[in-house]
């Protein structure tokens, strides 16, 4: 399979921003990206103690639905560890997406809201 030349470059940063950890990720999303965006989370989460997370996926570009799957996946890693996350979407394709990923915990989309998905994370 030859690669998209057309592709967007993936940005992905985990943070702590006050009190919450912050995802931002911009771009095409692929599965070693995903992996690794969990795993980072995951190690913040553990190293701060903080188990509330933002998605900011606005500058996103809607990746395959298969690795929807994969999310959930991961999640089933977790071991116990309970993360409340809210995900900001640009529009219903992504917000469709991220329904099936993070469907199974205290989760909840946004819709290009950054203080509303705030302020429910914090709630």
């Amino acid at each position: 399979m030859e690669a998209n030349k057309d592709a967007t470059p993936s940005t992905l940063v985990v943070r702590v921003s006050g009190d919450v950890l912050l995802v931002e990720q911009q771009g095409e999303m692929d599965e070693a990206t995903l992996r690794l965006c969990q795993q980072r989370v995951l190690e913040l989460a553990n190293e701060t103690g903080l188990r509330r997370v933002l998605y900011d996926a606005r500058e996103m570009i809607a990746p395959p639905a298969w690795l929807t799957l994969t999310q959930q996946d991961l999640d089933g890693d977790l071991g116990g560890m309970k993360l409340r996350r809210a995900i900001v979407v640009p529009g219903t394709k992504i917000a469709y997406l991220a329904r099936i990923a993070f469907g199974e915990g205290d989760d909840r989309v946004f819709y290009d809201d950054v203080d509303a998905a705030l302020a429910w994370l914090r709630g």
